[in-house]
């Protein structure tokens, strides 16, 4: 299993947005090639950081791909008439009981290399598995 970050506009398409609707969803409207390629190599099964940008900057839920990549529906075909841009589908599992805030990830040293602090704009990051288990454990799981 591999482990992922994946970010949403709170007040956008926040974590109680999500659970509330409690169906998969398309995590539609990625416009980056490595967020698109990430979401590529995500295997049905595996988890996913749920992050709050820009409001809160926090990790507050768990999610799971349900679905491999396909077509992003929200996406125009290029000139060629074909669409570059995919999503996968996600599934919310759990809230994290604490939020774990950006802040608190950038004060501890284990976590320096994280994606989510290496390349701050990547809105579908890879977490390793020791990041995953040390983020876990901070968030009261």
């Amino acid at each position: 299993m591999a482990y992922w970050l994946m970010k949403s506009e709170p007040d956008v398409n926040s974590w109680d947005d999500v659970v509330g609707r409690g169906t998969p969803e398309e995590w539609h409207g990625v416009r980056n090639y490595t967020a698109r390629n990430n979401m590529q190599a995500m295997q049905l099964g595996d988890e996913a950081f749920f992050y709050h940008s820009n409001i809160g900057k926090e990790i507050v839920g768990i999610m799971k791909v349900v679905a491999l990549a396909h077509p992003d529906s929200t996406a125009e075909p290029n000139d060629k008439g074909k669409i570059v841009w995919e999503c996968v589908d996600m599934l919310p599992v759990k809230p994290l009981p604490r939020p774990v805030t950006l802040a608190t990830i950038k004060a501890r040293p284990e976590l320096a290399n994280m994606e989510l602090v290496k390349l701050s704009r990547l809105s579908v990051s890879k977490v390793t598995e020791a990041e995953w288990q040390l983020i876990c454990e901070m968030g009261g799981l």
